[in-house]
């Protein structure tokens, strides 16, 4: 009997040491992204998931962590607390290039490993603000968005080509996006921008709401001259077929930027190769998981990234022929 049990103890303490052995191999990896009631949030949470399937070939855990936006992940990413973040491709360009938040204070250890998706610069404002362009903004209470965004910087960056000065001529509000349309149709905001790639559960929320709104074009020789000046901007719109609960007719004239994946030079080469040939491999998967992908081209996801490209996703371009 005492033998049995010697062995049978012997067995549970060999599987338990192998079980320890696995544990100890795995590589915990954490997305930041954004609101969730942004395309971030899902985005991470869609590639964790494809990452998390191949978890006994990889050897990776990934989870993902909804933040506060660009800024935050950037910071984050290079401080370690996070492996890759979900960061728009303005703030890749200023965080790599030592502007912005980032003055004098280079991001050298940035890395890129994909663009996702094309974000525009959204402007809504209720009906009864009487706000028919963002030149009407002044004198309105208007969120711009929260520190630690990319958009609140594309907010300033849209209102300062309009000849508008965000501290002087209207309230600026700087909330998450997320709560902005609950605001908005309470009546404590007259308007607010955001940055998201469409359609958007924010906008879809403040459109259906009694208080009616309207999109409002964010355009003009202003902002033509900002987006000439900007490498990282380019000319956009808001499409009204998502969007039935607006007041608006037409698709309504903006500017955006890219959605961008990074992480850092210290993120191991098989780590960033497991999640590029993840997301490429299985790349029509990838492109319904929201209809803001439905434009995807792979070799479009290799455009609108300023940082260079991570060791381990060039490994991979390389492999598939979409770098030479």
């Amino acid at each position: 009997m005492k033998k049995h049990f010697v062995l049978a103890f012997a067995v549970f303490f060999g599987l338990m040491m192998v079980a320890g052995a696995a544990s100890a191999e795995t590589k915990f990896v954490t997305i930041g992204t954004g609101g969730i009631t942004g395309v971030y949030y899902p985005t991470g949470g869609a590639i964790a998931k494809m990452v998390n399937n191949k978890r006994s070939e990889y050897g990776i855990r990934a989870t993902v962590e909804s933040t506060g936006g660009s800024v935050f992940n950037v910071n984050a990413v290079m401080s370690g607390d996070l492996e890759f973040g979900v960061v728009q491709s303005d703030r890749q360009y200023q965080a790599i290039h030592g502007m912005a938040e980032w003055e004098g204070n280079k991001q050298e250890d940035l890395r890129a490993v994909f663009s996702i998706h094309p974000e525009s610069v959204t402007l809504a404002a209720a009906v009864d603000a009487e706000i028919k362009s963002i030149m009407e903004l002044k004198g309105k209470r208007v969120n711009i968005g929260n520190p630690g965004s990319g958009q609140r910087q594309n907010s300033i960056d849209a209102l300062e080509a309009a000849g508008i000065d965000f501290e002087k001529d209207l309230v600026a509000e700087q909330v998450k996006a997320a709560e902005a349309p609950g605001l908005l149709q309470d009546g404590r905001i007259d308007a607010f921008f955001y940055t998201v790639g469409h359609p958007s559960g924010a906008f879809k929320e403040a459109t259906a709401g009694r208080r009616k709104v309207r999109f409002v074009e964010v355009a003009g020789p202003g902002i033509d001259a900002m987006i000439k000046a900007k490498p990282y901007y380019a000319k956009s719109y808001v499409p009204l077929e998502y969007y039935p609960g607006a007041v608006n007719e037409d698709n309504v004239k903006t500017f955006g930027v890219m959605a961008t994946f990074v992480t850092s030079a210290k993120v191991p080469d098989n780590v960033v190769y497991a999640i590029t040939k993840e997301v490429f491999d299985n790349f029509e998967d990838f492109k319904k998981l929201h209809p803001a992908y439905a434009v995807l081209t792979k070799e479009g996801m290799l455009e609108g990234l300023s940082a260079p490209i991570h060791p381990g996703a060039m490994k991979y371009y390389k492999e598939v022929g979409l770098i030479k």
